[in-house]
């Protein structure tokens, strides 16, 4: 069973990132809870809701300046008792018109399985570069 889990989770995570490299909106939100909380790298901004971070993504997309940010897992732990699991790993950000570095970092998040999908419930970010 965890070891399912870890591989449905680390999909959902892949489709995320494609969504972002994509810029594919209608792709990000089936992945995130409805309440999703994303706390930002650097300023520890806090989006609160799909809604909210669909609105954040759209104006990213749309900058002169974008930043792909891609999230690689390191480890998913599973909770044997919930229907929960928290991903830990590292992410970076390249900007979009030259692939140069612009910042990297530590991430985790917590996944909630809901109607048979794991979704993101929370992410937290830190910069480190």
């Amino acid at each position: 069973m965890t070891q399912s889990c870890d591989l449905a989770i680390r999909m959902q995570r892949a489709a995320f990132n494609r969504a972002l490299a994509d810029m594919d909106l209608s792709a990000i939100g089936p992945l995130l809870s409805s309440g999703a909380i994303l706390v930002t790298g650097s300023d520890s901004g806090v989006i609160t809701g799909r809604k909210a971070q669909l609105m954040a993504w759209k104006r990213e997309f749309a900058s002169p300046g974008r930043i792909v940010y891609v999230r690689m897992p390191t480890s998913i732990t599973v909770s044997p008792v919930e229907p929960i699991a928290m991903e830990q790993g590292e992410w970076k950000g390249v900007a979009a018109d030259s692939q140069e570095p612009a910042a990297s970092g530590i991430y985790s998040a917590k996944w909630r399985k809901l109607r048979g999908e794991w979704l993101i419930e929370a992410e937290i970010f830190v910069t480190l570069a």
